[in-house]
């Protein structure tokens, strides 16, 4: 996405922008701002790297004062909707924290999100003054728009992907599950998408306290339930005993006698990179009780030096009945991706219940 919004950040999207400006600004050269965007090396910059351009341009072009610049741009934003507009709320971040412009600056991104994102500019704002911020968040929890909610939720995510690192919520996530309390139960599920990220950002550094929240807000509304399972889901991943037992998964020292046999086999063992295999299981469950079951395969990548890094996909998740007997196919292709390269070497294939492997295979893997 990065890469294709990338290149919406060209001659015609800025001439179109520029000519935008100069409607309701006539003194906005149109010509010269795109030449000062584009002047090189424009060609090698990547996706925030142009939208930074583009922002520090238009400080150039537009009036010297923050608050008359801002009066152009909430003149255009109505009709300037979409992704690509991150320079506004960017425009924000860059020349509105100081003091005097805190009110203005909220008011800003509030506006600016609900057609394009303020989602990565807030973050600067919370590093500046995090109690003061969150306290702007908590009010946009409730907002009547959905795209300022979950604003309130995505801005102070930990985590965030492309966004600042917000190292103060890493260490105390309360403020950030203050907000979150506001949003657990949004009838958008635009805004329970974020509120799940996040609580899953907070569970990769503190997984007892997205636990106890998920105990907490767990059975009190369809929509918080969905919110604390996808929350969750790195836990579940990583075979969390108390996440798997919160979610109704067999014990995963129960593994070993839920199933009575257990199979896995890959075709072919030898193949060369940008190949595919095809893997094939079978699990025989235990007469008795019904069991949520997560099974995956897992695969031990090898790396550039030799050493090996276990990747885990999805199979099956859900409610069998004892005595039940679960096969299945899945076809794995071993190209080159831009987020994993294959190295030749012995692949060890894993068979994984509820975090409990119950099968391997092995696969050559050849350049």
């Amino acid at each position: 996405m990065a890469e294709a919004l990338k290149d919406m950040y060209n001659k015609e999207f800025l001439s179109q922008f520029g000519e935008r400006v100069h409607a309701v600004r006539s003194t906005f050269d149109t010509h010269s701002f795109v030449e000062a965007v584009m002047a090189e090396p424009w060609d090698g910059l990547e996706l925030k790297a142009r939208m930074r351009r583009i922002t520090e341009t238009l400080h150039i072009y537009l009036p010297t004062s923050y608050e008359a610049a801002l009066e152009v741009l909430f003149a255009i934003d109505q009709s300037s909707v979409g992704f690509p507009y991150l320079f506004f709320p960017d425009f924000v971040a860059v020349y509105g924290l100081a003091e005097g412009h805190w009110e203005l600056s909220m008011k800003a991104l509030e506006r600016f999100t609900q057609t394009s994102s303020s989602e990565f500019a807030i973050r600067p704002f919370l590093l500046r003054n995090p109690e003061r911020a969150i306290g702007c968040m908590i009010s946009w929890a409730e907002h009547p728009n959905e795209h300022v909610r979950r604003l309130a939720s995505e801005g102070c995510r930990p985590r965030l992907p492309w966004g600042v690192s917000l190292p103060i919520f890493k260490g105390d996530p309360n403020p950030v599950l203050t907000v979150l309390e506001y949003l657990k139960a949004d009838p958008s599920l635009y805004v329970r998408k974020s509120v799940a990220n996040n609580l899953n950002d907070i569970a990769k550094d503190h997984p007892s306290v997205v636990l106890e929240t998920a105990r907490r807000w767990k059975g009190t509304n369809p929509h918080t339930d969905w919110i604390v399972r996808q929350g969750c889901r790195t836990l579940i991943r990583k075979a969390n005993p108390e996440a798997l037992e919160l979610f109704g998964y067999a014990k995963t020292d129960d593994v070993g006698s839920l199933t009575s046999n257990a199979v896995l086999s890959v075709q072919p063992i030898r193949l060369k990179i940008g190949e595919s295999c095809e893997l094939q299981y079978e699990l025989i469950i235990r007469e008795g009780e019904p069991v949520r079951m997560r099974i995956e395969y897992g695969i031990d990548f090898v790396k550039a030096r030799g050493q090996t890094s276990r990747k885990l996909f999805l199979l099956s998740d859900k409610t069998v009945s004892g005595g039940t007997r679960l096969t299945g196919t899945r076809s794995h292709n071993w190209s080159d991706l831009t987020t994993r390269l294959h190295y030749p070497g012995e692949h060890r294939i894993v068979l994984v219940v509820n975090g409990h492997e119950v099968a391997y295979a092995a696969l050559e893997l050849n350049s």
